[in-house]
């Protein structure tokens, strides 16, 4: 396994925390904002939870899930058999290469830049990652061996890129021929700086347009932790396929990956609540602005970043450099290169501080 990334930035934390105004911290992506209270009543009224939960989840919140991609996301129709409440998204990314039985020469596909957990994932189960970016970088790593699975990330974490329905499309068009699953990531789709964001223009894998109408293999991963402030609930899940879904199922049953019942409840309820998402995703856009402007001063320019909670950010200088240009001024950012070696002159930063945090670091710059 490789080291944690986070460990590395001990040094330039330090550095950041000696600051006089105290530390501002946009290297993780951790909400602040209160848990919505919709939310938080639902857990409350839930609390009396003496019995085992439903590895599948309640059908109410299976439903829930269903709807939410009808109303949202542009999936009309999801079958709720094919949905799966995690513990959170993480654990999923982590573990599905294996509890979808890859292993030893199998290929687990992720983009180029991308959230480290892809990669572990696959090392994991003992299959072998690879990046795919396009169609001819998919058939380039099927002449090696067997991809399996193909992760795609679309808003991107760390870059904020949206892949349109044309190039998921393509994918998972290509990927299906070689019999692999497609995984796609969409924890960020709600978090689109387009317009208003109602719904979100960020298209799922599981909308017609992508998948032909034919969900065969083909799951979603979504997390309310960033939209809904439950990153503490650890509340997530998949939906897409329901006999892949009921394969991963089978297996979750066995090995107690269960999210607990108050948690299934709260979610149900967020999934429901679209008030709350909207006003999150205004005080982000705020604290985006105040950023934008004060990078702009500082020199830095900002790619892709078109959806989701990061902003991905350069001076075309490696990016520790910027890290303890950054950390100098008392502001910790994540480096670019924690996110593979294509993202080496870039740094990440989350729109999860607080608005006085955001107006600070901003005035530093």
């Amino acid at each position: 396994m490789p080291d944690f990334p986070w460990d590395s930035l001990a040094t330039a934390a330090a550095t950041a925390r000696a600051h006089p105004g105290g530390i501002v911290d946009l290297s993780v992506g951790t909400p602040v904002d209160p848990t919505p209270e919709v939310v938080a009543e639902a857990l409350r009224a839930a609390s009396d939870a003496p019995g085992y939960p439903q590895t599948w989840g309640t059908p109410e919140l299976r439903t829930a899930v269903a709807a939410w991609f009808a109303r949202r996301r542009g999936v009309p129709g999801l079958d709720p058999d094919g949905v799966l409440p995690t513990v959170g998204s993480k654990e999923l990314v982590a573990w599905l290469p294996t509890l979808l039985g890859l292993g030893p020469g199998d290929l687990v596909a992720h983009p180029r830049i991308a959230y480290p957990t892809y990669d572990v994932g696959a090392r994991l189960a003992g299959a072998r990652p690879v990046v795919v970016d396009s169609v001819d970088d998919l058939e380039r790593a099927a002449a090696e061996g067997p991809v399996r699975l193909l992760w795609l990330n679309s808003p991107s974490n760390p870059t904020g890129r949206v892949l349109d329905v044309a190039e998921m499309a393509a994918l998972v068009t290509a990927a299906r021929s070689h019999g692999a699953v497609v995984a796609s990531d969409e924890c960020y789709a709600e978090l689109s700086w387009a317009g208003a964001a109602e719904p979100s223009p960020v298209p799922s894998v599981l909308d017609p347009r992508v998948s032909g109408g034919d969900l065969d293999g083909l799951l979603a991963v979504y997390s309310l932790s960033k939209q809904s402030n439950l990153a503490g609930y650890r509340a997530a899940f998949a939906a897409g396929d329901p006999v892949l879904v009921r394969e991963l199922l089978q297996v979750r049953k066995h090995a107690g990956m269960i999210v607990p019942a108050p948690v299934q409840a709260a979610l149900t309820a967020a999934l429901a609540d679209d008030a709350h998402v909207s006003a999150q995703r205004e005080r982000y856009r705020s604290r985006r602005a105040v950023l934008l402007e004060a990078l702009g001063r500082a020199g830095f320019r900002i790619d892709d970043s078109a959806a989701g909670l990061y902003l991905w950010a350069t001076r075309d200088e490696a990016s520790a450099e910027s890290v303890a240009w950054f950390a100098e001024r008392g502001v910790l950012v994540a480096p670019g290169s924690f996110y593979g070696p294509a993202g080496a002159r870039h740094v990440r930063m989350a729109l999860t501080a607080t608005d006085e945090r955001v107006a600070a670091a901003a005035a530093r710059w």
